[in-house]
């Protein structure tokens, strides 16, 4: 069964086959069925698209203005793949009460290609899921738990140190994935699993103190998404293997607790977000890996929420992360697009203890020099694009090293952060001393 779990949503032979049928479908349904008039046929065309359109408009416009579900705009890309899903739905309702049952299960059939067409080209857009492996998550379920051999013991070597290191023997090809519980003990936050990532120097039996990188997912989502839509793997052991095996240990914890909940990365009356990651989750990696205890070799990073977190942690805690890589952030963490229903979530009747933690607001009143910021959007992505700038502009101005990009041909997807990556990660490595 591993040749099928392997199979690729984004591109490749089943991408192409269900591009094709769904297109084949959504003909079946545009066809006039027998004895309908084509006059009429043509009307009820016409009707279902409109109806197609304005009902995924309303819902879009109900979702985030009345019921807040996402602080942003849902894609334009992805609403018009939902439109003609909706819509094959429509004709085949149309259809029904004239059609015999042969074509009535022929039109079910016919929607139901269309709808696989619309629901891959958004995980296209998106880019999370790339295999059926990601999509099921059975690659995921292999991932084995940290082991005692592979902690930090007490009492044991806190690593050689970087400058001037050599491996002893020969390193692993690649390095290895873990997962394990990071405990909210300062901040009674109940999380999902971090996973994390160890390269091939973690493995030398001189075993060095390495850099470490933090990073946050989106939101809806989580820590699994940098595996999937992120490919860290792939992107770490690329790195690692120009480095001589070394590469900095990577942790990617969930300041969530699930799926759809919110933080806002901020310590608020909806959760202690911000003493999860700067206290739990700092203090976890000390004492669990062995990792360099000098802040000055640690980086936040993050896509879209986490991008923004990471961006907050920067401003709120240079002493614990110099450096941050956020893709597609946005200007201030949000649970609503209204700002004034963010604000009334977190911080009933307290504006200024919101605007207090947020980055615009903190970069008014604080230099940042001597730390990174690394800022990506999709060019195509127009609502980021303008956080990109605003952030990048307010960054410069309190001391920052700026990086910004915008980044061709994407949207709000992961490509932002795979297509720049590799340079972001050799920005740290220069940082760090970390040398090809």
């Amino acid at each position: 069964m591993d040749w099928l779990f392997g199979v690729r949503l984004t591109d490749g032979p089943l991408y192409w086959a269900i591009l094709v049928l769904g297109l084949a479908g959504a003909a079946y349904l545009v066809l006039p069925p027998p004895h309908s008039a084509g006059r009429s046929w043509i009307l009820r065309l016409i009707t279902a698209a409109a109806a197609a359109f304005a009902l995924v408009i309303t819902v879009h416009w109900a979702l985030i203005n009345v019921f807040s579900v996402f602080p942003e705009n849902i894609p334009d890309a992805v609403l018009l793949w939902v439109v003609p899903a909706v819509g094959a739905v429509l004709l085949v309702l149309m259809r029904l009460p004239r059609s015999s049952w042969r074509r009535r299960g022929t039109g079910i059939a016919a929607a139901l290609l269309v709808v696989a067409l619309s629901s891959v080209q958004i995980n296209a857009y998106f880019g999370l899921n790339r295999t059926i492996s990601d999509l099921l998550g059975t690659a995921l379920s292999r991932i084995p738990t940290l082991e005692p051999a592979l902690m930090h013991q007490a009492g044991g070597s806190d690593g050689v140190p970087l400058q001037g290191w050599s491996p002893q023997g020969a390193l692993p090809a690649g390095g290895v994935l873990r997962r394990s519980a990071i405990p909210g003990t300062a901040s009674g936050m109940n999380t999902r699993e971090a996973y994390i990532y160890l390269p091939p120097a973690y493995f030398a039996p001189n075993r060095p103190a390495l850099p470490v990188l933090v990073l946050i997912a989106g939101q809806p989502g989580g820590p699994a998404d940098w595996l999937t839509g992120g490919s860290l793997q792939g992107h770490m052991d690329s790195f690692a293997a120009s480095h001589g095996g070394l590469a900095p240990v990577v942790v990617v914890p969930d300041p969530n607790g699930s799926q759809s909940a919110n933080t806002m990365c901020m310590d608020s009356r909806i959760a202690r977000a911000d003493t999860y990651l700067s206290q739990d989750v700092t203090r976890w990696i000390s004492d669990t890996l062995t990792v360099d205890s000098n802040h000055s070799r640690w980086a936040v990073g993050g896509f879209s929420f986490g991008g923004t977190c990471a961006v907050q942690m920067a401003t709120r805690h240079p002493d614990l992360f110099p450096a941050a890589l956020a893709f597609s952030a946005e200007a201030e963490p949000a649970i609503a697009k209204e700002r004034q229903k963010t604000i009334e979530g977190s911080f009933p009747g307290d504006p200024e203890a919101f605007n207090r933690q947020t980055p615009l607001g903190i970069m008014k009143q604080q230099r940042f020099d001597g730390s990174l910021l690394y800022l990506t959007a999709g060019q195509d992505d127009p609502e980021f694009v303008a956080y990109l700038r605003t952030l990048a502009a307010a960054a410069k101005d309190a001391g920052f090293d700026v990086r910004a990009y915008e980044v061709e041909h994407t949207g709000h997807s992961w490509d932002t952060s795979s297509r720049r990556f590799a340079d972001a990660l050799q920005l740290l490595a220069d940082r760090w001393g970390l040398q090809k």
